[in-house]
């Protein structure tokens, strides 16, 4: 394992950096003012420059436009667009699309990889199941009926639904396989030329804890054409893995802003003449979260590059993804709670950033399950797979 990034990996990190350097944390209204969501749909200007920037093809091969790299470098994208609090579908599009890619049929790939490279199509992905505790795949079925399947069931919070053209859904069949649909959100397929969609499909609104609107998709007898399907063995599980990953890379760049946030305002509030940062109890504190992100750190590349390279090791990928998320959940929610703390008062008011940050931290902590969640997935794994 070798954790020296390539010329191309951190040139889409660079590349990353200059689209959002000119992004404003607080460019919608704040979520603690707000009744609903902030917005109605996300950052379409920002989209636009990422797709210019050929940040939304990272993971595409050469033959749809794209760069053909890797989880690693998608990860380090990821962890800037958290930095700034970007709001756009990138992690749910990059990584469905690579699914697709990796697993969907040919004709599949052809119709849509280029369009969604280019932007031009908007991709997210059903991933909560029904309550946001149950596993996704458990929440919708699937049944062929000719050329067709049908689909039913209910996924709660779906990222980014609003604005989005195609959801990728999850769902069991009565072989107990797990396919994966392309479904247009309210049933408009033509919009999106695919997911010829017919029968119950519907959007409830739903709100994050960072105000951002999620939906509940709800099918009810959706009728979803043979060739918007994937069929292919392990492409949920490759999907899954590859999302919870990119959350934790999020919850690293939220971290680290967060951190230099109350390093430069320890550095400058005063008590007793001294600035705050030279206090013992407040330098320890800071030591500790310091702590958490480079573990926060290791964990994340470690998941990415199993993922990336497809290598070997004691346990599956799914173990080391776990870890990461374990380490992602509970450190940035330490490191946000510490940053309060320390921030005083000033942390709390609606006209500074870091009330914005806490909240986004809250959703990512609980995002694809909590340290709690993964820790029992964890126990599983290891029980299936002993060591030594």
């Amino acid at each position: 394992m070798d954790f020296t990034f390539t010329e191309e990996q951190l040139a889409a990190a660079e590349a990353a950096r200059g689209v959002f350097a000119g992004v404003a944390p607080d460019a919608v209204p704040s979520p603690a003012l707000t009744t609903g969501a902030v917005a109605e749909g996300f950052d379409r200007e920002l989209w636009d420059r990422l797709a210019g920037a050929d940040l939304l093809s990272l993971l595409l091969g050469e033959e749809y436009g794209g760069a053909g790299l890797d989880a690693i470098a998608l990860c380090l994208v990821l962890r800037e667009s958290a930095k700034v609090l970007a709001r756009v579908p990138l992690l749910e599009h990059s990584a469905a699309l690579a699914a697709v890619q990796r697993y969907g049929a040919a004709e599949l790939r052809d119709r849509l990889a280029a369009r969604a490279g280019r932007g031009e199509l908007v991709l997210t992905v059903a991933a909560s199941g029904r309550t946001g505790h149950d596993p996704a795949e458990l929440a919708v079925t699937a049944r062929r009926d000719g050329d067709t399947w049908v689909l039913d069931g209910v996924q709660t919070a779906v990222p980014w639904v609003y604005g989005a053209d195609l959801v990728v859904v999850p769902a069991r069949t009565e072989a107990d396989r797990i396919v994966l649909a392309l479904v247009a959100p309210e049933g408009e397929g033509g919009t999106a030329g695919a997911a010829e969609v017919g029968g119950g499909v519907a959007v409830a609104e739903q709100v994050s804890t960072s105000g951002e609107r999620l939906g509940e998709l709800r099918l009810e007898s959706a009728r979803v054409a043979g060739r918007d399907v994937v069929v292919a063995e392990g492409a949920w599980e490759w999907l899954h893995e590859l999302l919870v990953t990119g959350t934790c890379a999020l919850a690293l760049g939220i971290g680290e802003r967060v951190l230099r946030m109350t390093s430069e305002y320890a550095g400058k509030r005063e008590q007793f003449g001294y600035p705050i940062a030279t206090f013992q109890a407040v330098a320890v504190q800071a030591a500790d979260r310091y702590i958490d992100l480079r573990a926060m750190e290791a964990t994340l590349w470690q998941a990415a590059w199993r993922i990336a390279s497809g290598a070997a090791g004691a346990l599956p990928a799914a173990g080391d993804v776990a870890v990461a998320k374990i380490w992602a959940a509970e450190g940035v929610r330490r490191v946000v709670q510490t940053a309060q703390h320390l921030h005083g008062g000033f942390g709390a008011d609606t006209e500074y950033a870091l009330h914005r940050y806490h909240a986004w931290a809250k959703q990512i902590e609980l995002a694809l399950g909590g340290a709690g969640a993964h820790e029992e997935a964890l126990g599983d794994l290891l029980a299936a797979h002993p060591l030594g």
